[in-house]
């Protein structure tokens, strides 16, 4: 999230069913020394031989490829928002910590990888890692997940679309296209598991989701991206799509404008800062005198998830199945 890698927020919990941990797996007769070329957020990403020191520039794509069993190809990670999700807290500390927040261009050259995986691009910018460019042109590739590039997709594919693209693409560099292709099924199951709720809907019940709080105001999600997607496989909306922003910085009067029915928090905790936890946001909903007021709000119509589920990442579906769990426990479904 653009805004959220700004100020620094997110979290973390565990993820439902999804892959195992453990040593790759390539597919069959696949030839590790073979070049394989994907497209990248716009780029053409060419990766000679099977990457053996990859370096993940935030936790959303560290997880990704503890998912896709690549501990031992792995030479650091970076930007560690939360607490490791238990499943993959094993793999996870086989791999060094190069940061424990933002990578700069040094700690990457020291690393010596052949492989940087990040789930935004601005984690390429010159006050970090260095640009893509610069870093095509010192041979290093570098990956960018395609939730953050819709643009450069297939016209109609969904965020999950994109994510799952993703897997595709990294278990083709890795060699692991079955792994990979495992992970995909798995998750379009919860997927569809979950929109089926939708034809059970009345009405188009509205949802917040509040994936920050800094210096006071709420940082919401607003036109496409995951949340907009969750919100619309379940048969709800999100209340801030009409903002033509992933995650714009509003003020609590508008929340209360928008009146929703069911208001998503995202938890923080770990990171310790003023609105940074879910209970720190609720007690905020409930101090302000204007959305104190809400239905939501005094109904306790509100809905904690892990806020790095929001973003692109392999422990999204699993957010996914609290909303449509919650749409049939308030009610909404029927």
């Amino acid at each position: 999230m653009s805004k959220g890698i700004r100020i620094t927020v997110v979290l973390a919990l565990a993820l439902g069913a999804t892959a195992c941990s453990g040593a790759p797996h390539p597919s069959a007769g696949g030839d590790k020394k073979a070049g394989t070329v994907v497209r990248s957020c716009g780029q053409s990403l060419s990766v000679p031989e099977v990457p053996s020191r990859a370096v993940t520039l935030d936790q959303s794509s560290t997880e990704t490829l503890l998912a896709l069993g690549m501990a031992d190809r792995m030479a650091g990670t970076s930007y560690l928002k939360t607490s490791i999700a238990p499943r993959y807290r094993a793999d996870y500390e086989k791999v060094p910590v190069l940061s424990p927040k933002t990578l700069t261009s040094e700690q990457l050259r020291a690393a010596n990888p052949d492989l940087a995986v990040a789930s935004f691009a601005e984690l390429y910018s010159k006050d970090r890692v260095g640009t893509r460019e610069e870093l095509k042109e010192s041979g290093l590739p570098t990956y960018v997940s395609a939730v953050d590039c819709p643009r450069h997709s297939r016209a109609g594919m969904t965020p999950f679309d994109l994510l799952f693209k993703d897997y595709e693409n990294l278990g083709r560099m890795f060699r692991t296209e079955n792994r990979a292709q495992k992970l995909i099924d798995s998750q379009k199951k919860q997927v569809q598991r979950a929109a089926s709720v939708s034809k059970k809907v009345k009405g188009k019940p509205s949802v917040v989701w509040i994936y920050s709080v800094f210096e006071g105001a709420p940082y919401v999600a607003g036109k496409g991206g995951l949340p907009s997607e969750m919100s619309r496989l379940v048969g709800a909306e999100n209340a801030f799509a009409d903002v033509d922003e992933q995650w714009p910085e509003v003020s609590w009067e508008a929340v209360a404008d928008r009146d929703p029915d069911l208001i998503v928090l995202g938890d923080i905790p770990e990171l310790g800062q003023p609105g940074d936890s879910a209970e720190d946001k609720l007690r905020m909903l409930r101090e302000d005198p204007v959305t104190s007021k809400l239905s939501a709000v005094r109904n306790k119509r509100v809905l904690t998830v892990p806020g790095i589920e929001m973003d692109p990442s392999v422990r999204s579906t699993h957010t996914l199945g609290l909303l449509a769990d919650e749409m049939k426990d308030r009610g909404y479904a029927r």
